[in-house]
């Protein structure tokens, strides 16, 4: 008989943001369904947030100690970063940054040794980059690691130049200056990401996500929640700088194992229920995420918008964006049979529902990717940082939606849904829609493009595993 194959575990470290979590979570259940254990970390406090906010067949999954996925298990253990849950600034960005910096890396470290003593040794870590001294925790321990870019290429490229100073951007002194970037068409002050424009209000923000690249090289493998078809030419030109590997789009819809989540909102699965009642493609879906903060005129305008179209809508406003909607508007939708207004989605399963028409969207990486996943054509309403390059590509390179000017004005709301619903140009978007979906279907699937190379990246961990088990450094 020969010998038993040694065991992979793979721990992946995500910053604690929704938006930061949902991918890096996907790409573990990506893993997981390879054959290897995952562990799955970010901080105590979110993961306190997960677990309230889970229910029903999700919430044993956070107490169980391994949940089958695929040829492999999936589990759940948090590290403690010293938040205090009763503390109202413990989300600054500020004060959670400098906290990580400060007590991650010890906390990590322990987290790691702990799976040792359990029998379980880390084969490599898997980490987004906003913890980017998980990296070096890591390389000190002595294990391979690996970096989730959680945006488009695209953006990695812009970024990754601006850092190394390898191309002129809009400062102070020429602010309209458009620059040309390899793999990526010609983009304006108002196609970049805002945090670069010298204009930016939020420059502690810049200096975040800049952060992230100091140390990059440390990393092994550096991928992207992206496919191959969908930014070939920009992945090409980044590989001359660093390689940059697709893994995307990583979405959960259609997944056997799409309920094992990590949100910290409850969804509204009553949504679902409400769609079947409606034909097909008649619903305009509605959601800015889980950051963006509207303002009472924009609020206001939109829901004015949305109503005056006449047709049925589906809006996801957040608690603390509700007290700006008019007086009265839920009851008055809602009596009318017009609209209906969650707190929070099953957004995957909505936009897969046949009932829906078009998404009106804040254009986040991860919204982006799941409605091309999807292939529902979008109204595209970006407010700042990748979210406008983001609307960009949307509308000018995937030819999947129509830009709603800002500040949102109804007239513009009912006009930009009707461009995007009826008539031949809503035609041709729907029809580039459905071709974005089958490739996006087809590079996830069983050697798809991006399946291989999750596939080429655990065979790589377990050639590791094995020479270091061969040189007697692996117990």
């Amino acid at each position: 008989m020969g010998e038993a194959e040694p065991l992979l575990h793979f721990l992946f470290v995500s910053f604690p943001g929704q938006g930061h979590v949902n991918p890096l979570l996907r790409m573990a259940k990506r893993i997981a369904a390879k054959g290897p254990l995952v562990t799955f970390s970010t901080t105590l406090d979110f993961g306190r947030r997960i677990k309230a906010a889970s229910n029903g067949s999700t919430a044993s999954a956070y107490e169980a100690d391994a949940i089958p996925i695929g040829h492999g298990f999936l589990r759940f253990e948090f590290f403690h970063d010293g938040a205090d849950p009763d503390d109202p600034k413990r989300d600054d960005l500020d004060v959670l940054m400098a906290r990580l910096d400060s007590n991650g890396p010890p906390s990590l470290t322990h987290l790691i040794n702990l799976q040792a003593h359990s029998g379980r040794p880390v084969s490599c870590l898997v980490n987004n980059p906003f913890l980017p001294w998980a990296l070096d925790v890591a390389a000190q321990l002595r294990i391979p690691s690996a970096v989730l870019w959680v945006q488009s290429c695209a953006v990695f490229s812009t970024y990754y130049h601006f850092h190394h100073r390898l191309a002129h951007f809009p400062t102070d002194e020429n602010p309209d200056l458009t620059i040309h970037l390899p793999g990526l068409p010609p983009m304006g002050p108002q196609d970049l990401p805002t945090f670069l424009l010298p204009s930016n209000p939020y420059k502690p923000l810049t200096k975040v996500i800049l952060a992230q690249f100091h140390n990059i090289s440390r990393a092994r493998w550096v991928f992207a929640n992206s496919f191959e078809e969908l930014e070939r030419d920009a992945f090409k030109a980044i590989a001359e700088l660093l390689p940059v590997i697709p893994v995307g789009p990583l979405v959960d819809a259609g997944e056997p194992q799409e309920k094992v989540r990590a949100d910290i909102w409850k969804a509204a699965d009553h949504c679902l229920d409400w769609l079947d009642k409606h034909e097909r493609r008649s619903v305009v879906y509605i959601s800015a995420g889980s950051i963006v903060m509207l303002s009472s005129e924009e609020m206001q305008e939109l829901a004015h918008g949305f109503k005056n179209s006449g047709r049925p809508f589906l809006w996801v406003v957040r608690e603390n964006l509700r007290e700006l909607l008019p007086e009265g508007y839920e009851k008055e939708i809602e009596a009318e049979g017009k609209g209906l207004l969650v707190g929070w989605s099953p957004q995957e399963q909505v936009l897969a529902h046949p009932a829906i028409a078009c998404f009106v969207t804040h254009c986040g990486w991860n919204s982006t990717l799941e409605l091309i996943a999807a292939g529902v054509p979008v109204v595209a309403y970006p407010q700042w940082g990748d979210q406008v390059p983001d609307a960009k590509f949307l509308c000018d390179v995937y030819g999947v939606g129509i830009r709603l000017p800002a500040p949102a004005a109804r007239a513009d709301v009912v006009r930009c849904l009707d461009i995007a619903i009826e008539g031949a140009e809503a035609e041709a978007m729907r029809e580039r829609a459905e071709e974005w979906r089958e490739l996006a279907v087809a590079a996830v699937a069983a050697g798809g493009s991006s399946d291989r190379n999750i596939e080429k990246f655990v065979d790589e961990i377990r050639k590791w595993v094995a020479s270091e088990l061969a040189a007697g450094k692996l117990h």
